[in-house]
């Protein structure tokens, strides 16, 4: 048996609502990548970077775990914060993998369900 002080491991994942962060951006050349980061597991790989190196007037503030941001564009295609790194943000519950269906262009969604991502087809992600 374990005592705890304070909240113990069960506590904290129930107290995490959204676990999953998903970041949307866009590369100078159009491509797409979208980031997924598990916040339970922890680790160097799961670590969001939300603003990339800049004067402190170019950084997004608002950052906050849970909260869904879709606004990083004006009607333009034009950056909101030029630090963002991610324009669209979303948290979710769920483990959902997007990806790009080769035969068609259209943008898959799967719930709980792999999916082996073709390798060495774009451009570095960071």
């Amino acid at each position: 048996m374990s005592y705890y002080v304070g909240n113990n491991p069960q506590d904290v994942v129930n107290g995490i609502i959204k676990r999953y962060f998903y970041g949307m951006r866009r590369n100078d050349d159009g491509e797409l990548f979208l980031v997924r980061s598990d916040q339970l597991q922890g680790g160097e790989e799961q670590t969001v970077t939300v603003n990339d190196l800049g004067t402190a007037d170019g950084n997004f503030p608002d950052f906050e775990e849970g909260i869904d941001f879709l606004d990083g564009i004006d009607e333009d295609h034009n950056f909101l914060y030029e630090n963002l790194r991610y324009p669209q943000i979303k948290w979710d519950g769920r483990s959902i993998l997007y990806y790009v269906d080769p035969t068609d262009g259209q943008l898959i969604l799967r719930i709980s369900e792999g999916y082996e991502y073709p390798q060495n087809i774009s451009a570095e992600g960071y």
